[in-house]
């Protein structure tokens, strides 16, 4: 009891602050009165209508200054009012200011009569060269923003083509219309009653908050198992180039001695080293003792994992399972659907792995091959996120390998339920991930390419891309690489002309991601595209050569290297020597990202 007569008479402010700002007059009255009564201290608050004529003066002080093209009176006030926690943490409110700061340096460009005064335009242009340089900096990262940084060094900005759409009469009341509806929620925002703020950081903020900091978590224990990965790898291959560079340091010793070094020994040296990326007996098949046949093979592939006896795991019963996942529980098929995929993605690199695989084939574990209403396939349209979660999870762990690919592309039926999936989902974000991860695997495939092609992937891909700072890495990174691979094709670039000022556009925003990742895809998709006359004609247009420049002057030295082709491909009348459609044979199923025409 103590502790609220001691805070009582804030307390009773708070109530009687809400009242007020709810408008309850008659119960305010009452209340007061009560108050009065039991002889109760009310704490003194300052009047919503002092507050309230205040707020509307300011507000009307800046949209002044922002009609008049008064960027010093506008700062001022700005500065002076609007919260630096605002000003410096808030994404919406960095993005107004810059636009306001472009909205003041070409003032006198839009409202000048005539030519305007140099003196006075300079002034202006410098102010906001100023800012790009100082403040303004911190969004040079953003795509959004990255062409505005040539603005001060453009001589005539009117007929630039990277700045017509601020001279358009819609862009400057647009910009108004922003700013009047920020000023009103930022100053309704400093006008909002105590106990409310208190309401609201205690409980809709901490369930937010708690709902992001699950999927951080969720993200980085992914990235982690990722990386955990890559690392067990890296240290076995370590571990085993250790073992054998320390036989052939003995064995260069003995060459001192006068022993000479056998083929065989050579052969079986070379057979370690390349173990895991060949059949044994191609191995032995390979004349290592011919100069140069082993380094070369060795620059060329990948490191080995150790030899080890790995046993074969015990056979399932694939009827009972199949009819499981088709009539069991959502609980039950979801259980399934994991034991499934870690069995195939924890299984041993090699004759575990693939016996695994064969044995999910052989018995048509998805049932691609049935022509059954009711099959394993139909759970990506499940009524349970879960199941169509984990279902999506295990097709990507078969399209990751080979064998699976060739099982599940026999014909256009999963592709088609993989392509509805990823229009359909926007629930489950991992659901999304997987299917998209899938489906960029499937186009290392040429009749799948082809299907993606017609059904107009392309244009899901552009659509999806215009905002990529939505989107997760994986994400951004698995549809940059699907678009490129599908843009290699004469047909994928046929339909990129169709909306060739579109997909320009994405592609050049996407060049000045911060997720450096998807440059070279980003790239590839440009200089492929490029070959097509139109959209050449499209890119010169809206200035591509000056925005690919800007990014010579920041990027490293591969980077450079690539849009140096770029814009050699942009600047070209027809197609540049040695460039080759990647229409290749059936059979092709690469493992990189894509059968390239692209010089680098």
């Amino acid at each position: 009891m103590g502790d609220i007569l001691a805070h009582e008479s804030e307390l009773l402010g708070l109530v009687r602050e809400y009242l007020d700002f709810a408008e309850f007059e008659d119960t305010l009255k009452t209340f007061s009165k009560e108050c009065k009564i039991k002889g109760k201290p009310l704490c003194k608050t300052v009047g919503g209508s002092f507050r309230d004529s205040k707020s509307l003066t300011i507000q009307k002080d800046l949209v002044a200054a922002f009609d008049d093209g008064d960027q010093k009176v506008f700062f001022s006030l700005w500065e002076e009012h609007i919260p630096s926690s605002v000003r410096d943490g808030d994404s919406f409110a960095q993005k107004l200011e810059f636009y306001l700061h472009i909205h003041f340096a070409i003032y006198l460009l839009k409202h000048s009569v005539g030519r305007p005064d140099k003196e006075e335009l300079d002034e202006k242009i410098s102010y906001f060269k100023t800012y790009l340089e100082t403040k303004g900096a911190a969004l040079s990262q953003t795509t959004e923003f990255l062409p505005f940084y040539a603005l001060p060094f453009v001589p005539n900005p009117m007929v630039h083509p990277s700045f017509k759409e601020l001279f358009q009469d819609s862009w400057t009341p647009e910009l108004k219309l922003k700013l009047e509806k920020f000023l009103a929620l930022i100053f309704k925002a400093s006008n909002t009653p105590k106990l409310l703020t208190i309401y609201k950081e205690n409980g809709q903020s901490n369930k937010e908050m708690l709902q992001q900091l699950h999927q951080q978590l969720v993200e980085a224990e992914r990235r982690s198992m990722t990386y955990l990965k890559r690392y067990n790898k890296i240290q076995a291959d370590y571990h085993n180039l250790i073992g054998v560079t320390a036989e052939l340091v003995d064995s260069l010793e003995a060459t001192v001695s006068g022993k000479m070094i056998t083929p065989e020994y050579l052969q079986s040296v070379c057979v370690r080293l390349f173990s895991n990326q060949m059949r044994q007996s191609l191995a032995h098949s390979v004349d290592f003792t011919r100069p140069g046949t082993a380094s070369t093979m060795l620059r060329a592939s990948l490191a080995p994992v150790k030899l080890k006896d790995v046993p074969l795991l015990p056979s399932l019963d694939y009827e009972k399972l199949k009819k499981d996942l088709i009539l069991g529980s959502d609980r039950l098929k979801a259980f399934l659907l994991q034991a499934l995929r870690w069995r195939l993605t924890t299984s041993h690199p090699g004759e575990q792995r693939e016996t695994v695989l064969q044995a999910y084939i052989s018995n048509d574990l998805l049932d691609c091959h049935s022509h059954n209403q009711r099959s394993v396939l139909q759970l990506l349209h499940s009524k349970s996120d879960v199941v169509r979660q984990y279902m999506a999870r295990l097709i990507n762990a078969f399209a990751s390998l080979a064998e699976g690919r060739l099982y599940l592309a026999q014909n256009t039926k999963v592709l088609r339920m993989l392509e509805g999936r990823l229009k359909e989902e926007d629930k489950d974000i991992i659901t999304r991930e997987n299917v998209l991860g899938a489906l960029q695997k499937f186009s290392l495939r040429r009749p799948l390419q082809t299907a993606m092609i017609q059904d107009g992937l392309i244009f899901w891909l552009v659509d999806a891309l215009k905002d990529p700072d939505c989107l997760s890495d994986y994400t951004l990174e698995y549809s940059v690489a699907l678009l490129m691979n599908l843009c290699l094709r004469s047909a994928g670039k046929n339909m990129c002309a169709k909306v060739a000022g579109l997909v320009l556009k994405v592609l050049s925003d996407l060049l000045g991601h911060e997720n450096h990742e998807i440059q070279p895809y980003v790239n590839g998709a440009l200089y492929s595209i490029l070959s097509v006359p139109s959209i050449r004609e499209e890119a010169r247009a809206m200035g591509m050569e000056d925005i690919l420049r800007c990014f010579i002057k920041e990027g490293n030295a591969e980077m450079i290297r690539q849009i140096e082709f770029i814009i050699k491909q942009l600047n070209s009348e027809e197609l540049p020597d040695g460039v080759l459609e990647s229409d290749d044979d059936e059979d092709e199923d690469d493992e990189g990202s894509g059968v390239s025409p692209i010089p680098w």
